[in-house]
């Protein structure tokens, strides 16, 4: 009895090992499969040649040539917003444009 216990196991591990080198190759064997039996139909659309143009999920973007903002930067940037603004707004109750 303690031999059958390393050949069930052994036994397990081999239909394992089969069943994920398998796995790997599901979609080739089943281009070659008849309908009847689980493979594509007669009139099923063919595999893309060209590999599609979105990105691998991994794929990171490229670093960012620009940097952060200072925060004098930020600063005049916001008030120069606020004059751009008060100007329009001034403009726009004046009836005129501001070009």
């Amino acid at each position: 009895m303690g031999q059958s216990v390393p050949r069930c196991c052994s036994a397990t591990m081999a239909v394992v090992f089969s069943a994920m080198m398998l796995t790997g190759c599901g979609s080739i064997i089943a281009d070659h499969l008849p309908t009847a039996a689980g493979g594509l139909p007669e009139d099923g659309p063919d595999r893309p040649t060209k590999q599609s143009s979105f990105p691998a999920v991994h794929d990171l973007p490229p670093p960012r040539a620009s940097t952060v903002l200072t925060d004098a930067e930020q600063k005049k940037l916001e008030d120069d917003l606020i004059v751009a603004r008060t100007r329009t707004g001034a403009a726009a109750r004046a009836g005129t444009r501001d070009d």
